[in-house]
């Protein structure tokens, strides 16, 4: 079954929902009696009433159903798969290759139905926001519609499921690091355009995927150009692909594509400085940087590996800068141990730390904990190095930008693309 087959979207009904087809065994057989004539006969068989299967469960639209109660044998869809080329074709058919498969798949820290059920949500939720979103909208509810139904679909529970990071809601000029914060008024116009990042998480493992509408055709041709582009680093990714070739391919391909705004004619330019990246448990940024033009990096794809590979155009300069008020944080990994001399950001650390780790983290999610007047201890825990903030990434105004991305598996034996679906 392929993946986006394999929770199909119905709208509720009173209906009982059949799962397999009513059985029908037949008259039942009765006792021999005499006829007038003395001839047997066989009395007329009585029809037993006909017995309904169980209700299968269903998705319902908007959905709300945990994937678990759909996916009943804890076994989610697997994501495209693309076989590896050149010196690692072998790797199809090795024996060895596809032995370390089936034992990942039975290890519960390794296996790949965390990434898996992970992937199945983004793409059940990602579509029925992509047909749900409209001009008139504002981005609080846009965003609350996703996440309420990430939180639904991965049945949230602390880490062990939830949501990977804040939902990116970056419009326009801006490709990246924004969502809205508490009281935000902002309406979805049908002259933007809208750049849609989310993340699931299942058990730490991160799934990253993006995508961008527009609801009038002037930068179609420039979504046509990132979405070619982020297909374009999937292909050229994989075990041994170093990561300044796989840049090269984004950009060739990219930029072959151009905008007619009136009469003015622009080249889609990639956004030099921003980046795909590896993906680590319960980090959305690991230590791999995955670039967009070709850099000369000669660092190598490793097995079993995950990545983002994510791609952005602009009519702009290509280049981005912070601005704004912001919305992202993340506690760092790493970080010293400061004596902190307020005792909100001592707190605001605690709830930081227990409700979200490593994973990243917005205003608003701090406002759904409870927390209150807490904006002068975050800052302060941003000015000590503890946790660090993500402000908007713009490039000029005036200018539009796009962002399309995919989370991938090098796995042993070929490349999986978890959150490929039908839309993109």
């Amino acid at each position: 079954m392929s993946a986006t087959e394999a929770t199909e979207i119905v709208k509720p009904d009173n209906a009982p929902l059949i799962n397999g087809e009513e059985s029908d065994d037949g008259d039942e057989e009765g006792q021999d009696v005499v006829a007038p004539n003395g001839e047997q006969k066989k009395k007329k068989k009585k029809k037993k009433p006909k017995k309904k299967a169980k209700a299968g469960v269903k998705q319902t639209d908007p959905p709300t159903v945990g994937l678990s109660k759909i996916f009943t044998d804890g076994i989610y869809p697997e994501g495209e798969t693309q076989e590896y080329i050149n010196d690692n074709t072998w790797r199809t058919t090795s024996e060895e290759k596809r032995y370390l498969e089936r034992m990942n798949l039975e290890d519960e820290e390794n296996t790949y139905n965390n990434i898996r059920r992970a992937a199945e949500v983004h793409r059940v939720v990602r579509q029925y926001a992509r047909r749900t979103i409209r001009p008139g909208m504002t981005m609080t509810e846009i965003a609350n519609m996703i996440e309420d139904g990430t939180r639904a679909l991965v049945e949230e529970n602390g880490f062990e499921s939830g949501i990977g990071f804040p939902t990116g809601l970056s419009l326009n000029h801006c490709a990246a690091h924004y969502t809205p914060n508490a009281g935000d008024k902002k309406v979805l116009q049908i002259g933007d355009v809208l750049k849609v990042d989310f993340g699931v998480h299942v058990k730490g493992r991160i799934v990253d995927s993006a995508y961008t509408l527009n609801f009038e055709p002037t930068y179609d041709n420039l979504l046509e150009s990132v979405k070619a582009a982020t297909n374009a680093g999937v292909r050229a990714s994989g075990i041994d692909a170093r990561l300044g070739e796989v840049g090269r391919e984004i950009q060739e391909v990219m930029e072959s594509y151009e905008v007619v705004i009136g009469t003015d004619t622009k080249r889609v330019k990639c956004i030099s400085n921003l980046n795909g990246h590896s993906i680590h448990p319960y980090r959305i940024h690991g230590d791999k940087s995955v670039p967009i033009v070709d850099n000369g990096d000669p660092t190598k794809m490793e097995e079993g590996e995950y990545f983002a590979i994510e791609t952005f155009g602009s009519t702009g300069r290509g280049r981005v800068i912070e601005e704004g008020e912001v919305s992202h944080y993340a506690k760092i990994v790493d970080a010293p141990h400061v004596p902190l001399r307020l005792v909100t950001a001592k707190s605001l650390l605690k709830t930081i730390t227990t409700s979200f780790g490593s994973l990243p983290f917005c205003r608003r999610y701090l406002d759904r904990l409870g927390e209150s007047k807490y904006l002068l201890g975050l800052n302060h825990l941003v000015s000590q190095g503890i946790v660090q903030d993500y402000p908007p990434l713009v490039d000029n105004p005036g200018s539009m930008t796009a962002q399309f991305e995919h989370t991938i598996l090098l796995r042993p034996t070929r490349k999986e693309v978890v959150s490929r679906g039908e839309d993109y």
